[in-house]
């Protein structure tokens, strides 16, 4: 009995001593996020109460102490989440292998986790910088001129849409008779910029697993980095037509706004949105391949639909709902502010958007990682 006690202490002295180490941590959250609430009472108490005139530190004490605990408690609540999602990741994506997240038993659930996706994505970096760079090179491989054409062709197209809208149509974007046409060209350049990531992605999307058979009967090959790889190129591409902007914004303004800064917040929903569906029409074109002819239709469709040649204001008022329905017409607008007009953001239109690309985002990684088991058999 004796030898059995003294082989079961150092267990037992070992886990109390991670229960100590683990109530330290948990401490030690729970009092920053003390500090944390007060910094943001600190910084609202000025704020007037709602449908009312008083201040919020005008409230009695036990509401002070009411709100202060609710804070603490969702941050630390927060905290408790991330820690259980971050556990959860590494425990589903395992480095050397991959072989587990293509495993038809896990939960489709497990594959919501937000940190889960970018997780397998960091741990298939270097992977995925190289197909970004394989990408970007084999669009101007073979030619003469290389990735100079990646200049060329956006000025090119400028030069067309200014010429057929603002010369031919004589078209002015807020209908004012002293609008140049260069204005009007940079304009539409802009939303042109941001519809022109996602239309790449979707269409790209239906054939970009049947195109790639031998990636396929690799087991141990992340199949899911072929949409984030395939999103990387487009975003460059994107960079480029944003430096043409740039310069073509200076030549006629003769300044840049400041709301430039905002445009990585701006494509945010733009990169989720383009990423999800892409996971999800990558999939699907596997097992369904008419898919990619009613892609292209649909694209069609958006693109004369998300308010890129006409200010929203231009649309009749009655339709107006419908056309915010679209996602890319607040995304378009968002370009267009930060880019050309320097208005701030909408805030409260994208962060309705960021919220629905961010569900199309984790809704179209669940169902490739899902599917993806199958690819083999049907390929």
């Amino acid at each position: 009995m004796s030898s059995e006690i003294l082989i079961l202490k150092p267990v037992t002295d070992r886990l109390s001593r991670m229960d100590q180490a683990a109530l330290r941590r948990r401490t030690i959250v729970f009092v920053i996020c003390c500090v944390v609430s007060y910094g943001v009472w600190i910084a609202i108490r000025w704020q007037p109460i709602p449908g009312t005139q008083q201040p919020l530190w005008s409230i009695p004490l036990w509401g002070k102490a009411l709100l202060l605990g609710s804070l603490t408690f969702a941050l630390f609540a927060l905290f408790r989440l991330g820690g259980w999602l971050i556990r959860d990741s590494r425990k589903l994506y395992v480095a050397s292998t991959g072989v587990r997240s293509s495993n038809v038993s896990v939960r489709w659930y497990r594959y919501l986790n937000p940190i889960g996706l970018l997780y397998n994505l960091y741990l298939h970096r270097d992977l995925l910088r190289q197909f970004v760079r394989r990408e970007i090179e084999a669009r101007y491989r073979g030619s003469s001129l290389g990735l100079v054409w990646s200049l060329v062709t956006p000025l090119l197209m400028l030069a067309i849409y200014t010429f057929v809208f603002s010369v031919i149509f004589n078209a002015r974007w807020r209908g004012e008779g002293g609008e140049s046409q260069g204005t009007f060209a940079v304009t539409l350049f802009a939303g042109l910029i941001a519809f022109g990531v996602f239309s790449e992605m979707v269409n790209r999307a239906p054939t970009l697993i049947v195109s790639h058979p031998n990636y396929v009967k690799k087991v141990v090959f992340p199949l899911e980095i072929l949409s984030a790889s395939a999103l990387g190129a487009a975003l460059f591409q994107a960079l480029v037509n944003v430096a043409i902007l740039i310069a073509a914004h200076l030549l006629i303004a003769g300044t840049m706004s400041a709301t430039i800064v905002q445009l990585p917040v701006a494509a945010i929903p733009l990169i989720g949105l383009s990423l999800g569906l892409s996971w999800f029409l990558a999939s699907l074109g596997v097992y369904v391949r008419d898919i990619a002819y009613l892609v292209g239709l649909v694209t069609q469709v958006l693109f004369f639909m998300s308010a890129i040649f006409y200010p929203i204001e231009a649309v009749p008022e009655a339709v107006r709902p419908i056309m915010r329905l679209n996602p890319l017409t607040t995304i378009v607008d968002s370009f267009r502010r930060t880019l050309v007009s320097g208005e701030p953001l909408e805030w409260d239109a994208w962060l309705v958007t960021t919220l629905f690309a961010g569900v199309v985002l984790l809704v179209g990684y669940m169902w490739f990682m899902k599917t993806k088991s199958g690819f083999a058999d049907v390929i």
